[in-house]
């Protein structure tokens, strides 16, 4: 029996093993077909052990590597026997500006900048010269859209790559007679200075279709989604405005972590948006959402309460899949509360309890899973510090930093933070963010002294006033004005 389930386990690994296998099958076969060297099969397989064995890449990610590689290597087959145009028009970088925007990781793009530059320029011929000029260039356009989120990020990474590769070609020719003759510039110069707007145009153009292909979501999809315009949202705020009041905080303290210890911050920000998506099915049932006091589980029982506040997680998933959303947002509403247990309730549920009944503390946790990546823990994080915070009657400073700590410790010792990649170190740097954010927006005001129609004598006017500090006393003698 217990074989039978490794092996079902173990299948999708064998699948993607076997598909390989094929793949590299495929492209030495057309190599050896098409009369080029069989040295690019040889070299995706040595690339490929490489990114295993560093653990930078699983067989999916190979193959979606291996995917866009293929592709580029039908453009260049198709140039070269069907065209007359300079090899130079061939947009390597793009597949580079791509394999960045889609996977976020610069060791990979630097490997598949070789990869590409390298296959290129084995089946044109083009030598090391060639090999060069597509490589640097790529790692250029590669560098200059690894944060990008604006359009005209991915223009000044086109223009860079055509100036890139001008450079390059300078300095492997440096004869001024060879680089000024007609046709130098007509078959070389020209097509390369135009390589990076083609590249950045080609970016552009397949981008959206890659990141519905390859299932992952880029910063430009992120930025989408982070409209408030996008109809979950929208339905956020008209039908649960608490809960987006709550959502938009959880973003702020979730952004601001994920940047200070270097994990993707738009991606924790858009992942807190749509965290709590399922409230707005009961919205009435949440304390943030609820008005005058009047809290609807008073009257009922604890396990029904259980299942009200279960169901947010599960409405949430179904909502998001019905609207289309990236699995990957999908994994936000599905771990921010990992296996937490629900304490006011199961605590409900136990005073409750008669003659000796127990009562199972498994039934009052949430079924997970515990959050798998950083950005995923960081929102759990913050969406239990926010509401803990906000739920002190006085919000010190002292008693603010004291919640954060005890949260989080809970958290940690709970075992919520075991499936994730966070170091105690940045678990301690997350800590001090969100009590200087939380702090600062919930942090106690002074009450002005009120004044009782004329019963208080100018001095005991003044007096009172002169107990106020300064900045206070300046707004009140400009509001008197």
């Amino acid at each position: 029996m217990n074989t039978k389930i490794n092996i079902q386990g173990k299948f999708p690994e064998i699948l993607n093993a076997v598909v390989s296998v094929l793949a590299l099958g495929a492209v030495s076969v057309f190599c050896y077909m098409a009369g080029y060297s069989l040295i690019i099969p040889v070299l995706l397989f040595a690339i490929g052990v490489h990114l295993n064995f560093f653990q930078k890449a699983n067989i999916r990610t190979f193959l979606l590597l291996g995917f866009l590689l293929a592709i580029l290597l039908f453009i260049t087959h198709g140039i070269q026997v069907y065209t007359t145009i300079s090899h130079y028009y061939i947009p390597v970088a793009a597949f580079i500006m791509l394999t960045m925007l889609l996977f976020k990781d610069v060791q990979l793009s630097f490997v598949m900048a070789f990869v590409c530059s390298a296959v290129v320029s084995l089946i044109l011929s083009g030598g090391y010269g060639m090999l060069f000029i597509f490589f640097i260039g790529s790692l250029t356009g590669a560098y200059f859209v690894r944060e990008a989120r604006t359009r005209g990020r991915l223009i000044t990474a086109g223009f860079f790559v055509s100036v890139v590769h001008l450079i390059c070609l300078v300095l492997l020719t440096p004869h001024e007679a060879v680089l000024s003759t007609k046709i130098f510039l007509h078959h070389i110069v020209y097509p390369l200075l135009a390589n990076g707007f083609i590249s950045m145009f080609f970016v552009a153009a397949t981008l959206k279709i890659f990141e519905f292909l390859f299932g992952v979501v880029t910063n430009y999809s992120l930025l989408e989604l982070s409209d408030f315009n996008q109809p979950l949202l929208k339905r956020m705020i008209l039908e649960a405005p608490g809960t987006y009041h709550h959502s938009l905080v959880v973003s702020n303290l979730a952004e601001s972590a994920a940047d200070v210890i270097g994990a993707d911050s738009l991606l924790s920000r858009v992942g807190a948006y749509y965290h709590d998506i399922g409230k707005i099915m009961k919205p009435e049932y949440f304390t943030e959402n609820q008005v005058r006091d009047v809290n609807r589980h008073d009257f009922i029982e604890p396990t029904i309460s259980r299942l009200v506040i279960f169901n947010h997680v599960k409405e949430g998933i179904e909502l998001a899949r019905k609207n289309n959303l990236n699995p990957v947002i999908i994994d936000f509403i599905l771990q921010h509360h990992g296996t937490s247990l629900m304490h006011y309730f199961y605590q409900r549920s136990l005073e409750a309890a008669h003659n000796g009944e127990e009562v199972n503390e498994e039934e009052f946790r949430y079924p997970g899973p515990k959050p798998q990546t950083r950005e995923a823990a960081i929102v759990m994080l913050a969406d239990s510090a926010e509401a803990a915070v906000r739920s002190l009657t006085e919000a010190s400073p002292v008693r603010i930093e004291e919640t954060v700590k005890k949260i989080i410790n809970n958290k940690f010792i709970d075992g919520q933070l075991d499936e994730c990649p966070l170091t105690l170190k940045e678990i301690e740097k997350i800590s001090s963010t969100f009590i200087r954010i939380l702090s600062a927006m919930y942090h106690s005001r002074v009450k002005y002294p009120e004044k009782s129609n004329g019963s208080h004598s100018p001095k005991s006017s003044e007096k009172t006033k002169s107990q106020l500090p300064a900045d206070y006393q300046e707004r009140d003698q400009d509001s008197s004005a």
